[in-house]
């Protein structure tokens, strides 16, 4: 998959990700799995103003566009945003929030595809998941 077979919205969304230089910017197809969305797309952020930031370039882009998200979790300074755009869900996350929510993992059985930045490598940073604290994030329940 490339950035010209995405739909429109999503690709939006991660160029708008990459303008704010997100890393590890990747592309859940959850199609065959999923009712309540067709696609996540998760990146991380390296601190809470980038976080921001990137989900702010993120919203901005797609408002000029008309879309806006249905729901939107995370509060300032929170390690994970949430945007729910229906067909799509943005996931921006520090990394240690991603590194201890692993959405990669839990839908494994999703086609994975990542969108590396200039000068990233596919794979991303080499990531360790040992003795990781849970973070502060949006409820599971926040979202239902």
């Amino acid at each position: 998959m490339t950035l010209d077979n995405l739909r429109p919205e999503l690709r939006w969304a991660l160029e708008a990700a990459h303008d704010k230089k997100a890393q590890h910017v990747t592309v859940l197809d959850l199609r065959e799995l999923s009712a309540f969305s067709q696609w996540f797309l998760v990146c991380s952020g390296s601190s809470t103003p980038q976080l921001e930031a990137i989900s702010d370039a993120i919203e901005e882009r797609l408002r000029q566009h008309n879309v806006r998200p249905a729901h939107r979790e995370g509060r300032p300074g929170a390690e994970w945003v949430l945007l729910d755009y229906g067909a799509f869900i943005v996931h921006i996350f520090s990394e240690r929030a991603r590194l201890y929510y692993d959405l990669e993992r839990l839908w494994r059985a999703a086609p994975k595809f990542d969108f590396p930045a200039p000068g990233e490598t596919a794979n991303g940073a080499n990531r360790a998941a040992a003795n990781i604290e849970p973070p502060d994030a949006p409820s599971p329940e926040a979202h239902r």
